[in-house]
């Protein structure tokens, strides 16, 4: 670190991962290359092997035997939970090294980083509680002759497809849920963001995870995601990203196996204000919903619906607010908005600011690529004057672009929250508790918060309503969602002769 900037260092040359199966790395040999440039910086960081359709299914044959021998299903829970617990310890062991190449692929502010990797031990430890306490049911109200239980057993190979946004994170929010459930895994990490996924790779078998359940196949969604979706001996695909691509997963999967999904799709979410909130708290709250990650959020807050006694004030103190955020080097340790991730996410923010401006919107401040020499940055922008048939106001967007749309009641507030094809998640700011409760009730959103944003923990489940997706992630009910149920009938004494 320099010292005087309170500043990372660069690498001075990038790392080079292979890709990982049956236990082992498997390193680049004569398989193309991916170099990933930090987004932050325009300097490689990282080289990763671009897989084969043969490298996928060699690691979908190491999960099908391991699966299909037991060497992780028939453990009992303790087993399962002394290696999800040490993983969690090594997670904190390693965090520096995972947030460090987390904000080198990924452009997000290296503070940032080192808060989810915490969150992210969190989720190994939390599941390792679980793996114990997951149970069926049994009934004994069947009749003196009969006895039935229900069973929840795993649902086999999962194949999970994360994105760029969240690469260390949204596999945590998967991976130990998963594993407690007793299923293996192939992962395909974004290939534009795939270190870290390796990294947790090595430290599962490091904490004692059988060969074989944990392997990681990196390279495109188009080849290796498509592959993984499509085939035959993977019984469940967990994937997270665009609702687009979400439909062509459901499409696909129909076509094969019709394997099991869970789908964390996209988000257009709104940050209901009402007068009587707390208007500094909730301004601060706004802004970091829409900041956060650089806006490169499924759960982003986008939409501010705001109270229209209050609508000007508010979109004053959010302004106040954006001119003060530290936008930067994400390896500056003051930085809170670091750079967009990708150059087409770059140019697709650009052209909805664009887009917003030309249909009348009013650009209230930011809408600027701001310019530190090197890497891509993007100021955060915030419109007024926005209708609902604007493009801003019902497209996921995906970087810092805030769109204020008022109201004149909460029949209205609510009618505005739900006039979305999305519902992933909500924030509504008041200090009337029953106001509170029932825009709660009413906004269609698998996630909502009050009087905050983003917050949580592994203790409760993510994921969406309506084109949001599938199923949930996290919690008791994640490791629920990746096991089948069997009810079992078991006779008592003599049986009654069908034929005589």
């Amino acid at each position: 670190m320099d010292k005087s900037s309170n500043r990372l260092s660069l690498p001075a040359s990038p790392r080079e991962f292979g890709f990982y199966v049956n236990g082992a790395c498997i390193p680049i040999g004569s398989r193309e290359v991916f170099s990933r440039n930090s987004p932050g910086h325009d300097v490689p960081v990282t080289r990763i092997p671009k897989c084969t359709t043969d490298d996928l299914d060699m690691a979908v044959d190491a999960a099908r035997a391991a699966f299909d021998d037991r060497r992780w299903s028939g453990l009992n829970g303790q087993a399962r939970a002394a290696v999800l617990l040490r993983t969690g310890a090594l997670i904190r062991e390693r965090s520096e090294e995972i947030a460090y190449f987390e904000t080198l692929e990924n452009g997000k502010p290296i503070s940032q980083a080192r808060a989810e990797v915490a969150g992210c031990a969190d989720m190994f430890e939390y599941a390792s509680g679980l793996a114990r306490s997951l149970h069926g049911d049994s009934f004994n109200n069947l009749g003196d002759g009969m006895f039935g239980l229900v069973t929840r057993e795993p649902v086999g190979v999962v194949g999970i497809i994360t994105p760029w946004n969240f690469p260390f994170l949204i596999l945590c929010e998967r991976v130990p849920y998963i594993l407690a459930s007793g299923c293996t895994i192939v992962a395909k990490p974004s290939e534009v963001t795939s270190a870290t996924t390796l990294i947790l790779a090595q430290i599962l078998t490091e904490a004692g995870l059988p060969d074989g359940c944990m392997n990681v196949v990196t390279g495109s969604g188009s080849t290796i995601g498509q592959a993984l979706i499509e085939h035959p001996h993977v019984d469940m695909l967990s994937f997270t990203g665009s609702t687009a691509v979400g439909r062509r997963v459901v499409e696909a999967a129909g076509r094969t196996n019709f394997k099991k999904l869970g789908l964390e799709l996209g988000g257009k979410n709104p940050q209901i204000v009402f007068a009587d909130a707390d208007l500094e708290d909730a301004a601060d709250g706004v802004a970091f919903g829409i900041g956060f990650n650089t806006g490169q959020c499924c759960v982003s807050g986008s939409r501010l619906v705001v109270e229209r006694s209050v609508a000007d004030a508010f979109a004053q103190k959010i302004q106040d607010k954006f001119a003060r955020v530290v936008v930067g080097d994400p390896l500056n340790e003051a930085t809170q908005i670091g750079a967009i991730t990708t150059d087409a996410q770059n140019r697709t923010i650009m052209s909805y600011i664009e887009k917003g401006k030309a249909e009348g919107a009013k650009l209230i401040c930011g809408g600027e690529q701001m310019d530190f020499g090197r890497g891509q940055y993007i100021s955060p922008t915030l419109f007024g004057d926005v209708t609902s048939e604007m493009a801003i106001a019902r497209e996921e967007i995906f970087g810092p672009v805030l769109a204020i749309m008022p109201f004149d009641s909460v029949e209205e507030a609510i009618m505005i929250a739900n006039d979305t094809e999305y519902g992933l998640a909500a924030s509504v700011w008041t200090k009337n508790i029953d106001k509170a409760l029932m825009v709660t009730r009413r906004v269609q959103a698998g996630r909502f918060w009050i009087n905050t944003t983003l917050s949580g923990g592994p203790e409760l489940p993510l994921g969406g309503f309506r084109q949001s997706g599938w199923g949930r992630e996290a919690g008791m009910y994640g490791v629920e969602e990746y096991t089948q149920i069997k009810s079992v009938h078991i006779e008592i004494g003599k049986r009654t002769p069908w034929i005589a």
